[in-house]
């Protein structure tokens, strides 16, 4: 196995650095761009999901350059995810994804958010009266069934607090392969690497740099004196001590942006070697929850009523 690569307890291997595609307002020549210059990187595992908007554009940039032999279908790594409104017929969102995409299979579909929507909220903010009761038994159900079908080569899930995963493994035939979340040097989700470890789920980050440019996001990390220490030690960039942290730790990152320089950066992050003394110093890091999870929150709808609450106070 390749040294970039992780193995997943679905038997597959997954690159250890993903390119996200979500981007706001979505432009679709713009991450088609982003997706060709990603190739020519050696970017193989690219992130996507229905309410993104981007599964048209990163479709259409993959089969061009699978066409083009730039790269055969079976190097790249594909992962999209279920949304909330999906939940009740997970098999056929993810047909309608796949079509989105030009593909015949995902190598990897999550269940973005243990939310259930109503099935016509397409939008990514969900408003008071939109949320159902979850019913997370029958939504696996449906998530192993696209396994079964042939439609996925494996499933996980998405911002899955480790109360959540237990409970989940009560009736799961199969275990998820991933569990995808927001975790970065100042949010470094300890116990929940503990408990997908137990279980040999592979933990993979989004927002490994803290979020900066999103509107949830934060330039904390990359700011943070003992971050732009480190970088300057190792004549690293901030940006690549953060992701060699994530890696470090056994996860896969996602990284999310369409700037050239910086994409070239991040896959830099793989020749950086952090030692015991600079893993020792961002612990020392006060923890900051970037809280994206909130719109999922509402006092008298939503299932839960506080981030905390979302969270089974692992925050």
């Amino acid at each position: 196995m390749r040294s970039n690569h992780v193995r997943l307890n679905c038997g597959i291997t997954m690159p250890l650095i993903g390119l996200g595609t979500y981007s706001f307002p979505n432009d679709r020549n713009t991450t088609e761009l982003a997706v060709h210059y990603a190739l020519e990187m050696g970017y193989r595992h690219f992130d996507t999901a229905k309410i993104y908007g981007s599964e048209p554009a990163l479709g259409k940039a993959l089969n061009e350059a699978i066409c083009e032999g730039v790269v055969e279908r079976e190097d790249i790594f594909l992962t999209s995810k279920l949304w909330g409104s999906d939940h009740h017929d997970p098999v056929s969102a993810l047909k309608q994804t796949l079509e989105n995409l030009g593909m015949e299979y995902l190598d990897m579909y999550l269940v973005h958010w243990p939310v259930k929507l109503k099935p016509w909220v397409n939008y990514p903010v969900p408003n008071e009266d939109d949320f159902e009761k979850l019913e997370l038994e029958k939504t696996w159900a449906g998530m192993e069934k696209c396994l079964e079908m042939g439609l996925c080569r494996c499933i996980g899930v998405s911002n899955f607090s480790s109360k959540k995963i237990e409970s989940l493994l009560d009736y799961a035939s199969t275990t998820p392969a991933v569990n995808q979340v927001e975790m970065h040097p100042m949010w470094r989700q300890e116990r929940l690497r503990k408990t997908c470890g137990d279980h040999k789920i592979h933990v993979s980050a989004y927002s490994p740099l803290g979020g900066p440019g999103n509107a949830w996001g934060s330039t904390a990390v990359v700011n943070h004196p003992i971050i732009t220490s480190i970088a300057l030690k190792h004549r690293a960039t901030p940006a690549q001590v953060a992701l060699n942290w994530g890696l470090s730790k056994g996860s896969s990152v996602i990284v999310k942006s369409f700037n050239q320089e910086r994409m070239r950066e991040n896959m830099g992050s793989f020749d950086l070697r952090l030692d015991d003394e600079d893993m020792l110093e961002i612990e020392k890091l006060e923890e900051m929850k970037i809280m994206r999870g909130e719109f999922h929150v509402n006092e008298t709808t939503s299932p839960y009523k506080t981030i905390e609450e979302l969270w089974d106070g692992e925050i």
